[in-house]
């Protein structure tokens, strides 16, 4: 939801909270993906190069 032209906070609570109510529930996260601490972790990033 874009409420970047409400200038009001409360307005803008307001705004967000009801469409997230609306809003389809969100998935479930596969059975296979890793999130935060499980991730396997890198012992030395070399620069420039890609993480996992």
């Amino acid at each position: 939801m874009n409420t970047k032209n409400v200038t009001d906070t409360e307005e803008r609570k307001k705004l967000k909270r009801t469409a997230r109510k609306k809003a389809a529930p969100k998935a479930k996260r596969a059975a296979g993906v890793a999130r935060g601490s499980e991730k396997k972790k890198i012992r030395h990033q070399a620069q420039g190069q890609r993480k996992r």
